[in-house]
């Protein structure tokens, strides 16, 4: 007589579990890990075309001011919607709209145009088609009308420019303003985060070099001298648009100091060997490594014997530890911040016979692990090998022969960019 009862007890349980897994889809897990800021949540305007000029293309704007246009050409700012990560990760988010607004941010842009959202779930939006898409336009990314045309006017850094078309004096161009729309994403519900999921900007904040006024430009667009455009206007300094960063090997390597030490300038068969690898943040403003959580360094050794078999390794990682299911979670994190250095040390026992034994240190940086690029190849449609880890150091040792020695630190004054303040 009690099956049945025991059956609706059952079903009771079946029905509560599926209730709670639907809040948890609904309000907890979310395909997106940021929340939605007011300034970059909607795309950026183009309702009044530009006085002077045939159109808003970053070609056409390069008719004139060609030596940003080859810059922008070359940067990761032009290959914003076109990279092949962004693709992948973005199929893999079910093209969530949300992404274009920093990836390809202008309205005309954007296929849809987002009435709206669901119940205010970021997932659930109300989209209409855009009349005004531009799918050839949709390629350029961020594209130089999205930091400079503002309601039928070009704004700049200068005040006093002569041009055939409308300008405007802006004085985010020479703040950190500028950037912070997207560089700089918040949390969102459920989400436990130290500083963010992309912290650079509290980083920087609380960082030396932000003390002193620099800004985000001082070493992402180096200074530079541009002739005049207009003849017999003036020769301005101006900021190289180039926004090299963490896909940039030159970048990676002025960012940090490296050093291998032994404690010993000769080896004996049957002793210890022991070397420390000094890792400095040297150079950069935020912490190492910054930006998406996904990324990472790799500090390690290797001994190596003639034939290459490696006798034995030891690897440290320098990251973030999250949590991403059902809530995120930073669990802990042992980056550097700037001024920062950090010992990491090597113990080997010695055989005998020394002959042909090697030892390598290297520090790596890491876009993401293999596994996750595995993945995308596999199941999101990444087709085109993009390089994902880059060798910032390596060094190798014949164990056999004296030791180079190492200054312990070399002294640390100022970031290793070509920068001005403002």
């Amino acid at each position: 007589m009690s099956f049945p009862r025991k059956s609706a007890v059952t079903a009771g349980g079946v029905a509560l579990v599926a209730i709670l897994l639907y809040f948890v889809y609904e309000n907890v897990h979310s395909r997106i890990i940021f929340g939605i800021r007011e300034d970059f949540s909607k795309a950026i305007p183009y309702d009044k075309p530009v006085p002077g000029i045939p159109g808003i293309r970053a070609e056409q704007c390069g008719v004139c001011h060609r030596a940003n246009y080859e810059e922008w050409k070359t940067s990761y700012h032009a290959k914003a919607y076109v990279d092949p990560f962004f693709q992948a990760y973005w199929r893999k988010d079910r093209h969530i709209w949300i992404c274009l607004n920093c990836h390809a941010p202008m309205a005309p842009q954007q296929p849809w145009l987002i009435k709206g959202l669901e119940g205010g779930k970021v997932h659930k939006p109300i989209k209409t088609d855009n009349p005004n898409f531009d799918a050839e336009f949709q390629q350029e990314g961020i594209t130089c009308a999205a930091c400079h045309v503002r309601n039928g006017v070009i704004e700049g850094p200068n005040e006093d420019v002569q041009a055939p078309h409308p300008t405007r004096h802006s004085p985010r161009f020479r703040t950190t303003d500028i950037c912070f729309t997207c560089h700089q994403v918040p949390s969102g519900p459920f989400q436990f985060y130290n500083g963010g999921p992309c912290s650079t900007f509290p980083e920087f904040e609380a960082g030396p070099y932000y003390k002193r006024g620099m800004i985000c430009q001082d070493c992402h667009m180096p200074s530079i001298e541009r002739p005049p455009i207009i003849s017999g206007g003036p020769v301005r300094q101006g900021r190289q648009h180039l926004w090299r960063g963490g896909h940039s090997l030159e970048m990676l390597k002025q960012a940090v100091t490296i050093e291998l030490t032994p404690d010993q300038p000769s080896l004996q068969p049957g002793q210890t060997a022991n070397f420390t690898l000094r890792l400095t943040n040297s150079g950069a403003g935020h912490k190492i490594p910054t930006g998406d959580p996904d990324r990472y360094f790799t500090i390690g050794f290797e001994v190596v014997d003639g034939t290459g078999k490696v006798l034995k390794r030891q690897e440290d990682t320098l990251q973030r530890w999250i949590v991403w299911w059902p809530v995120i979670v930073e669990v802990y994190e042992n980056r550097l911040a700037p001024h920062v250095g950090r010992d990491y040390r090597f113990q080997y026992r010695l055989p005998k016979n020394l002959d042909g034994l090697k030892l390598r240190a290297f520090v790596k940086y890491h876009i993401m692990t293999e596994k996750q690029y595995k993945k995308l190849q596999r199941n999101y449609g990444l087709s085109v090998e993009v390089p994902y880890v880059f060798t910032v150091y390596e060094q190798e040792f014949r164990l056999n022969e004296p030791l180079p020695m190492t200054a312990s630190a070399s002294e640390i004054t100022s970031p290793q960019c070509n920068g001005r303040k403002g």
